[in-house]
């Protein structure tokens, strides 16, 4: 079936349904989503939404640009973060403005925490930045912006999964889209087309990223031929649940939570004295590695699965369940747990991918040398590059309402002008025998495939690095794609034939994890996320620079681009 919009936009989180609701007002739009929107994982983000309200210290927006910049270790493009700080201001009122139910002041304003990384007058101090709704801050700006899109007529294809671009040249005209309820392939046309598939922390075993986070977009636009940016920087946020990685936020400590070893050492005194437990999320995640190492953690053996403690005891019963209600019942749920009695077991978790699909400040697909017409990026599954080698707390959020309203208001602007592209004809066909030979060729199901990954990128590309097992995680995931080419689907079935899905979804993990493992072993240097026992030590003369890979032929190839400083000087990282 051919379906044509004027803008389509993949995703349904908070990049793409913002995306959806600027563009909406002026272009035929749909939004294509494999889930029901309101379970993207923008829902799962808890601790809050950076902005430099002033509401309880004084802030201003260049202060908390030049946050972003030093917490980013200095690969961040400037430019991008100025405008990430200046729009965060009213990005917060206008979802205020459209229902979004903050936690408030007694005077009525907005609420706002500390957070790791965020301070007053170019790290002086830390500030209260992180506007928030109790801590379901993400599940707040979810329901707000689908209710608003609804009420806005912006049309839905639920339960669509894109398997590939078509594109003429350097110019998209349209996708190629399997719909889940039926098992048909579909093609939809367009003048433009915006990804906000967000991450794809699934390449790992800990994540707090949902089962969904198979980076469908950045993976199906580099089988295209569109090279992928910064893909080494891969954040583990360092208070995951024990052996779970579901997500304690970064709220608990900026309500006061205090991170503490086997001796009860409030160990960050010796990390990051000046912020303590909220330097940004790269320090914290090698200040916990480095105590579990040297059998300060938790069991005491050193072992990946060794943890500290996450104490929240002493901030009462009221503030606990006033402030972090939700991670109250996860603990309780889960471990056990009463964290208004005892503390917490964390370790660090895959979190957020500051890599992906390379764009500009207004969304648009660019490398610096080619800009692809009428394609655009948003969100997690772009990178902008905003976060540089490490994204601070709370700019998840700025980035999805910042750069996903900026995507869509000028991609509803590109399709004014715009004409429809040439579709091939029979292009879907290619799909439907795929398909049928995913479910009649001899091999084994995608399981185990997806456990062996999961341990390759979690032994060579975790918090700490180095060459070897690097070297071998670039092999493993190697010889796992020319594996992966002979896996099967064992259900015959037609319809919500999860199987299928399953085996696309782990092709996309698979490619992503190669273009992760290649780039961090490229980089001899450490910087932000990307830190290596073999170069500890960051190298702005010969690394500051983004690192850009294609894959092609089964190998990988490399290219750079230039990173823009032009408003702070890369200095060192002190907290």
């Amino acid at each position: 079936m051919l379906f044509e919009f004027d803008l389509i936009i993949v995703g349904a989180g908070g990049a793409g349904l913002y995306a959806a609701l600027e563009a909406g007002k002026a272009a035929r739009t749909a939004v294509i989503s494999k889930l029901y929107p309101q379970r993207s994982h923008t829902g799962a983000a808890q601790g809050g939404i950076g902005a430099a309200l002033g509401n309880v210290d004084e802030d201003k927006p260049d202060w908390h640009a030049f946050d972003t910049v030093k917490g980013g270790d200095y690969l961040v493009d400037q430019q991008a973060a100025v405008i990430l700080a200046e729009e965060a201001v009213q990005a917060v009122y206008d979802l205020e403005n459209r229902g979004l139910p903050f936690s408030r002041t007694p005077e009525g304003r907005i609420d706002q925490r500390k957070f790791g990384g965020h301070t007053r007058n170019y790290g002086e101090a830390p500030v209260h930045r992180s506007c928030y709704a109790a801590d379901r801050t993400g599940h707040m700006i979810l329901q707000t912006l689908y209710q608003q899109c609804i009420k806005n007529d912006v049309s839905f294809f639920d339960e669509f999964h894109v398997v590939d671009v078509i594109m003429d040249g350097t110019k998209i005209t349209g996708l190629i889209v399997f719909e889940l309820s039926s098992g048909e392939v579909h093609i939809f046309k367009s003048k433009a087309v915006l990804f906000a598939t967000g991450g794809f922390g699934r390449m790992f075993k800990i994540t707090s990223n949902a089962y969904a986070n198979t980076g469908d977009g950045p993976a199906v636009l580099a089988r295209a031929g569109i090279p992928l940016m910064d893909m080494e920087f891969f954040q583990f946020h360092p208070t995951g649940i024990r052996g779970m990685g579901i997500l304690i936020t970064e709220g608990v400590r900026g309500e006061g939570g205090v991170l503490k070893n086997r001796d009860g050492e409030r160990f960050m005194e010796r990390y990051a004295p000046t912020l303590l437990d909220l330097a940004p999320r790269d320090m914290v995640s090698r200040a916990i590695m480095t105590e579990i190492s040297e059998r300060r953690g938790i069991n005491g053996d050193g072992e990946l699965d060794d943890y500290v403690l996450l104490d929240a005891s002493h901030l009462g019963a009221e503030i606990v369940e006033a402030k972090i209600p939700d991670i109250a019942d996860f603990c309780r749920t889960y471990l056990a747990i009463d964290p208004v009695k005892e503390p917490m077991p964390v370790q660090p978790t895959a979190h957020y991918a500051m890599g992906g699909i390379p764009t500009d400040v207004n969304g648009r697909v660019t490398t610096g040398k080619v800009l692809y017409e009428g394609l655009y990026a948003a969100g997690e599954c772009a990178c902008v590059s905003v976060h540089g080698a490490n994204r601070l707390g709370t700019n998840s959020l700025v980035d999805l309402i910042v750069f996903g309203r900026r995507a869509g208001k000028h991609a509803a602007g590109f399709v004014k002008s715009a004409d429809f592209g040439h579709i091939p004809e029979g292009i879907e066909q290619k799909w439907l025998d795929r398909v049928h030979i995913l479910k009649t060729r001899k091999g084994n199901g995608p399981g185990n495939y997806y456990k062996q990954m999961q341990d390759i990128m979690m032994r060579g590309i975790g918090v700490y690095r180095e060459e070897s097992g690097m070297a071998e995680a670039v092999e493993g995931i190697k010889n796992l794609r020319e594996e992966h080419k002979t896996v099967r689907v064992q259900d015959p079935g037609k319809n919500f034939n999860t199987q299928v899905l399953s085996i696309l979804e782990l092709e996309n993990l698979l490619d992503l994890s190669l273009h992760t493992a290649a780039a961090a072993l490229n980089r001899k240097e450490s910087r932000g996320a990307h830190s290596r026992n073999d170069f500890q030590q960051r190298d702005d003369k010969n690394w500051l620079k983004h690192t850009l890979t294609l894959v092609r032929d089964g190998g990988v190839e490399i290219d750079y681009s230039p990173v823009d400083i032009s408003r702070w000087e890369p200095k060192p990282r002190k907290y």
